[in-house]
Order: C-alpha cells, then sequence, then structure tokens
C-alpha cells in the first residue's frame, strides 16, 4: 500500500512539473525558439586563436605576397556577434594592402538588433556604390556574414559578391549553450552598456522582420555567394556555414574566432574577391 501511495505521488509531482513547464511557455511565448538549437560544440578550441593571429602577423600573405590582389574595388567588413570594426581591422589594413578599398560597418559592438543593423548597413553600401561606381564586396564573419546576405536580399543591384566566414547562415542555427546563453541574456534586457535595442523575439524564429525572413525563406539570387568555413568550428556547427553548391565552399581547419585571423583564410578570401565571372 505505502509503496502504490508513492508511485502516485511522484506521478502527481511530475503532472504538477509539466502543467508548471507549460505555464510558463505560454506566459512566455518566446521561451523556446525552433529556429535555433544549442549544440556541444568543442569549445575549448577556440583557446587557439591568439596563436592563429601570431602566425598570420609573421606569415607572408599578411604582407600581401603570393596571392591574388585586388584594383581599387570597394569592400565592406562586418564584424560578428560581440565583436566590433577594431576587432577587423587587421583584415582591413591587409585588405588596403592588396589593393582593395576596405570599409568599416561603424560598429561598435555588434548586439543591436540584426533587422536595424542590415538596413542601416543596407543604406551605406547603396552610397558605397553611387560614390565609387562599383559594386560592394561584402565580407561578414560570422553574424557578420548573416547581415551580409541579409544585405544582398535588400539591396543585389549594389552587391558584387558575398564572402560569408564561419557564418551559420543555414535554416537552423546551431551554436554552443554558452553562445546562445549570452543572446538570451541581452534580449532579456539584461545587458547595460549592450544590446539595448533588442526585444524579446530579436533574431529568433518568432521575429516576423527582414533579417529572419531572409535568413530563413532567401530569394534566390545570381550574385556569386560564398562560404569559408571550418570543420573544427568551436562555436557554431559547420554544417550551418555552408553554400549548397561546393564550388562556392573553402573548408579549413581553424577555430570559430580564428577564422577572423585564419592564414588560410586569407588566402581564400584574396582568391574568391578576385575570382572572374562570366
Amino acid at each position: 500500500m505505502r509503496q502504490s501511495t508513492e508511485v502516485l505521488t511522484d506521478m502527481l509531482i511530475a503532472s504538477d512539473a509539466s502543467l508548471q513547464a507549460q505555464l510558463d511557455d505560454d506566459a512566455n511565448p518566446f521561451s523556446h525558439d525552433p529556429s535555433i538549437e544549442r549544440i556541444a560544440t568543442p569549445i575549448w578550441r577556440e583557446g587557439i586563436w591568439p596563436a592563429e593571429f601570431m602566425f598570420l602577423l609573421c606569415h607572408p600573405i599578411f604582407a600581401g605576397r603570393g596571392i591574388e590582389h585586388g584594383n581599387g574595388e570597394p569592400v565592406l567588413v562586418i564584424p560578428g556577434f560581440l565583436a566590433n570594426d577594431l576587432l577587423m581591422l587587421p583584415m582591413r589594413h591587409w585588405l588596403n594592402r592588396i589593393g582593395y578599398q576596405s570599409h568599416g560597418a561603424h560598429i561598435f559592438w555588434n548586439t543591436d538588433c540584426p533587422n536595424k543593423t542590415a538596413r542601416r548597413l543596407a543604406s551605406k553600401v547603396t552610397a558605397l556604390h553611387q560614390q565609387t561606381g562599383q559594386k560592394v564586396r561584402l565580407v561578414g564573419h560570422s553574424l557578420g556574414g548573416m547581415l551580409a546576405k541579409s544585405i544582398l536580399q535588400q539591396v543585389p543591384e549594389s552587391i558584387d559578391r558575398v564572402i560569408t566566414i564561419g557564418s551559420p547562415f543555414k535554416d537552423i542555427v546551431k551554436a554552443h549553450p554558452a553562445v546562445v546563453g549570452v543572446w538570451d541574456y541581452l534580449i532579456a534586457g539584461k545587458g547595460q552598456l549592450i544590446g539595448r535595442n533588442l526585444h524579446p523575439s530579436c533574431g529568433s524564429g518568432h521575429c516576423m522582420c527582414d533579417f529572419v525572413h531572409h535568413m530563413l525563406s532567401p530569394e534566390k539570387m545570381d550574385t556569386p555567394q560564398f562560404a569559408i568555413y571550418s570543420t573544427r568550428d568551436g562555436i557554431v556547427d559547420w554544417h550551418s556555414c555552408v553554400e549548397d553548391d561546393p564550388e562556392m565552399n573553402t573548408e579549413l581547419t581553424a577555430s570559430h574566432i580564428g577564422l577572423a585571423f585564419h592564414v588560410g583564410a586569407y588566402r581564400a578570401l584574396a582568391q574568391r574577391l578576385a575570382q572572374k565571372f562570366a
């Protein structure tokens, strides 16, 4: 009799817990986002990025030797999540060194509403196109590549090509729980200096903004779109970072952060920026 009572008690407790979870979900319709999946990527691999950066600084490619060069074409460089223009300065200086006109995204911290950021950058791209008389090449690291994809959907007539670097632009963003947790923290309004313009559904599959629509249901474009990714990415699942056409992809073995400073990424970037099309 006692055993039956204990079993019944356990069932009632489990039922209450399930009901409470359902009530919590009903109270917060954004508590579960089907477009974001938390996966246990090997985040410890990210510890090697300083070594990747130091190796780049000593490599001939960083000096512009042994790679393709540009001829003054404008390139907009967009940083990733939690990053800024300062982090992308080595890449921008290198692009100038090999013959391009690099431009910063004027991002202090890339934690604002991605839709607002993409719209602002789309206006910047249009202005650069008008000022230079040349279509703009977009280069984006991580979230920066996703923003570049959204910009392409808005102003395709002003863009020559898009090159994403470690950007999870496929249907479902698969990232380490620590990174998703930071975004959730900002969404909850707990950021004092950053993320102040975010709202509960921002950047999620629940949002009806253009950015989310461009990620989930992008229109097909004739503009070339390349992807540089790493199978040893410690932040995002690399399967989310590749184009459908294998010819448009370049595979590396680098950390996620290090992709912004990796010799192989710079080599691939020089090749894709200079690649000719019929």
